[in-house]
């Protein structure tokens, strides 16, 4: 994703963000979309620099998306299309029509075109790939034959490349002679005779350098390669521990095909904490400007799912409703053990999860993590569960009610702690995604442990 050359009015920013649009502003452009009146919002939006012009599509309806797309299109900046959502895309590429969408897409950067693309559905694609330049079409065909969410995918094809028994004379005589040169780069690539890169020069260190010193002189032997089919994840892993800026990426030959900079890693990254957290709350990120009847059909089977714990844990209830009709103070009390279970497992299921995605977590260290998350979960609960026995005590001047307390509390918290540390290992362990799956399991668990120990200690020690 390129940086925009346009500079934002100041006036146009909130003054309590500092970066994002000033509302005032949004309304202004609202306002002209639904009075049609095109001259106002053209002159309103064009000043504006493509992530600015995103981020005020981004805030609008589909309808006003679409009018908004259409006012605009004879001067449509393509690196707008660059920083929208899926979402966002489709609606403001259905606007401009397949011509020119096409033309926009032919402007942006192999990695960004294809990220936009491979959201679409085979004939969208199809459609706009027919009416594409020859060169960029082919670029993007190829790309798009690389397995989703790879380093194939996100990588751009355009780089720099010089062979290895260069010196920086030759390497900036070529560069000032070069008709067409990526738009930012930062690192230059060695390569052999076969193409496959060698080494890596920092720019800012070969433009430091005298032009008769060779490159292999100042250049870095480790070149943090990875494969068209390493997936991004894996990608983003390595920018973090190593801190780089660019890798390059290889085919099955070793052959260097692209590159991969870290602005495309930093938009991994947030993309898969929002999806991950989107999805552990079973929705998505189309659900915000999506229909009511949309919205409900994407959430109706996470809330189906939570139903089914839900009917568990009221199973686990009526096996005690003698116990229950008994001691009505057990119905208001209850309800305290399983929250506190619930979210003990809450923060260890998501200090787990953060550290599977960091590495930090591994097979190596599991059962040493699990153990502790175990005396963690036991420290926690015998402390609130003295706090919560007391209140207990205090409300009802029952000691026999109170040490059940402190005791499903105990429990509860031992048992939420150490669920809440093997789900997401077990989960990762299968091929599944933690973020996603931990948190029914983690609810289930957590409801019927709280419920059954707190109901059974109490059947065993009021009733008995």
């Amino acid at each position: 994703m390129s940086e925009s050359n346009h500079a934002l009015d100041p006036s146009l920013l909130d003054p309590d963000t500092g970066f994002s649009l000033n509302p005032e502003f949004v309304e202004e452009v609202i306002d002209a979309i639904h009075r049609h009146d095109i001259p106002a919002a053209r002159n309103l939006v064009y000043p504006l620099p493509a992530p600015d012009q995103a981020e005020l599509i981004e805030q609008l309806k589909h309808e006003d998306r679409r009018w908004l797309a259409q006012a605009i299109a004879a001067d449509f900046d393509a690196e707008t299309l660059a920083e929208l959502s899926p979402d966002a895309a489709e609606d403001v590429m259905e606007a401009l029509g397949p011509t020119k969408s096409a033309q926009a897409l032919a402007e942006l950067e192999t990695d960004d075109a294809v990220h936009i693309l491979e959201d679409l559905g085979p004939a969208e694609q199809q459609e706009l790939l027919d009416v594409m330049p020859a060169a960029s079409r082919e670029e993007i065909q190829e790309s798009l034959t690389f397995a989703p969410e790879s380093a194939g995918r996100l990588m751009r094809r355009t780089l720099v490349a010089v062979p290895e028994f260069w010196n920086v004379g030759d390497t900036i005589d070529f560069l000032r002679a070069a008709d067409e040169l990526p738009e930012s780069f930062y690192i230059i690539y060695t390569v052999d005779v076969n193409f496959a890169p060698t080494g890596r020069v920092l720019l800012g260190t070969m433009l430091g350098s005298k032009r008769d010193t060779p490159l292999a002189d100042i250049g870095i032997g480790t070149t943090y390669a990875v494969s068209t089919d390493t997936d991004q994840e894996e990608v983003a892993y390595l920018f973090r521990k190593y801190a780089l800026v660019e890798a390059p990426v290889v085919d099955d030959n070793g052959t260097l095909v692209g590159t991969i900079t870290v602005d495309d890693v930093v938009d991994v990254m947030q993309e898969e904490e929002e999806e991950d957290y989107l999805r552990a709350g079973g929705v998505t990120g189309q659900d915000f400007q999506a229909s009511v009847w949309e919205t409900v059909q994407s959430r109706f089977s996470w809330l189906f799912v939570n139903l089914i714990t839900a009917v568990l844990a009221a199973a686990v209830i009526s096996m005690f409703e003698g116990t229950i009709e008994h001691i009505v103070a057990l119905a208001v009390i209850m309800p305290m053990v399983a929250s506190m279970g619930g979210n003990t497992g809450t923060q260890t299921v998501t200090v787990a999860v953060r550290a599977i995605a960091t590495k930090q977590l591994t097979d190596s260290n599991s059962n040493s993590y699990i153990l502790k998350e175990l005396r963690i979960g036991l420290l926690n609960g015998a402390g609130l569960g003295v706090i919560m026995g007391a209140g207990v005590y205090l409300k009802f001047h029952q000691l026999s009610l109170a040490v059940v307390m402190f005791l499903a509390a105990t429990v509860t918290m031992t048992m939420a702690g150490l669920w809440g540390a093997i789900i997401p290992i077990f989960l990762h362990r299968r091929g599944l995604d933690p973020a996603i799956s931990s948190a029914i399991f983690l609810t289930t668990v957590t409801d019927c442990v709280g419920f059954l120990s707190f109901l059974g200690l109490a059947t065993l020690i009021l009733l008995a």
